[in-house]
């Protein structure tokens, strides 16, 4: 039913004649990559054969049905061919007409981890209010490990704002140690309600193992009642430098300061940073 047409490798081709005949005209590879933009932009309106003389950037224009155009999405996917930018763009460009066929891509977890993470990212375009907000979630409430569209449904509860921090808040305690992290991520965003700061401590307690992320966590949020259980980390006599470098960091967000210099020679990753 759809038309699966490499765009990308049409554009390649393009710009590889480009090159070829405008080699002369550049003094160096650098001059003819800055040239790219406006090369791309040419491409885009100029009738296309692969087209059937159509130009690249009308080509979806003509359709309106967003979930058509949704459903190109995935069979682009399928067919593991690069979904064209003027494909996506039009899917953001129907604004509303959009939302319900891209929540429902991304609420699927039977669909294709690709599909699910490009609904996620065309919604975060979308002016579509709290629409999205049960599917996110879904999706970080069966967090398990890494996890690529748990991270994007997160970027779009922040998107979303502040409405999301009842709902996390009543849910936090009740996910896994990997979904919590998730939730505690996003209500960084949002200071001001005294349960946040609350759970944000109570986790970095229990997970000593993970110091670097909840230190960076508790810079973030910007409660200087951080301040003490931060300064009695770096007490660690066996504390990495990784944990120090991000412990020091979380100190000097929340107005500390972090006096003298401590010896890691020996430690992984300060060596390597030496050696750089």
């Amino acid at each position: 039913m759809y038309d699966i047409l490499d765009f990308d490798a049409n554009f390649a081709a393009y710009c590889e004649k480009w090159m070829q005949m405008n080699k002369g005209r550049f003094a160096n590879i650098e001059q003819m990559e800055d040239a790219m933009p406006d090369v791309y932009m040419h491409w885009l309106s100029s009738p296309a054969a692969f087209l059937g003389g159509e130009k690249p950037e009308e080509y979806f224009q003509k359709y309106d049905d967003a979930p058509m155009l949704v459903n190109w999405v995935a069979e682009y996917e399928a067919a593991g061919v690069p979904v064209p930018d003027v494909l996506l763009e039009r899917i953001t460009d129907l604004g509303q007409k959009s939302v319900r066929p891209l929540i429902r891509a991304a609420a699927d977890p039977d669909n294709p981890k690709g599909l699910r993470v490009t609904a996620l990212n065309l919604l975060k375009e979308i002016d579509c209010g709290e629409a999205p907000m049960e599917t996110c979630f879904a999706i970080i409430d069966r967090r398990e490990g890494e996890d690529e569209v748990a991270d994007v449904a997160a970027e779009l509860l922040q998107n979303i704002g502040d409405a999301c921090v009842p709902d996390i808040l009543s849910r936090i305690d009740e996910v896994s140690d990997e979904a919590r992290e998730t939730y505690l991520d996003v209500l960084c965003n949002f200071p001001g309600d005294e349960r946040i700061f609350t759970s944000l401590m109570a986790a970095f307690d229990a997970h000593p193992e993970k110091l670097a992320m909840y230190a960076s966590l508790l810079g973030k949020l910007g409660d200087d009642r951080a301040l003490e259980p931060l300064y009695e980390s770096l007490k660690q006599p066996d504390i990495n430098y990784l944990d120090y470098l991000e412990v020091r960091n979380a100190i000097e967000m929340l107005g500390g300061t972090v006096d003298g210099e401590r010896d890691f020679s020996g430690d992984p990753y300060y060596e390597t940073l030496k050696g750089v």
